[in-house]
């Protein structure tokens, strides 16, 4: 898988788990949401996400040609 897949996957799950652990335990967690959100909006313009920095140096290659 590319990095840009794996990233929005990463992003569905981290998603789909805070929402899960708002409904059982505290609706702060939806500050997560807010946060993986906001790190995606962001992203879409500056070209800057830290998961994919991330996974980048553990090898994963892109599929965008660069």
């Amino acid at each position: 898988m590319s990095i840009e897949r794996v990233v929005l996957a990463f992003a569905g799950f981290a998603i789909l788990l805070s929402l899960l652990l708002a409904n059982q335990f505290s609706t702060n967690w939806l500050w997560f949401t807010v946060f993986v959100g906001f790190n995606l909006f962001q992203s879409a313009f500056t070209g800057f996400c830290p998961v994919a920095i991330i996974l980048k140096k553990m090898g994963l290659k892109s599929s965008v040609a660069a």
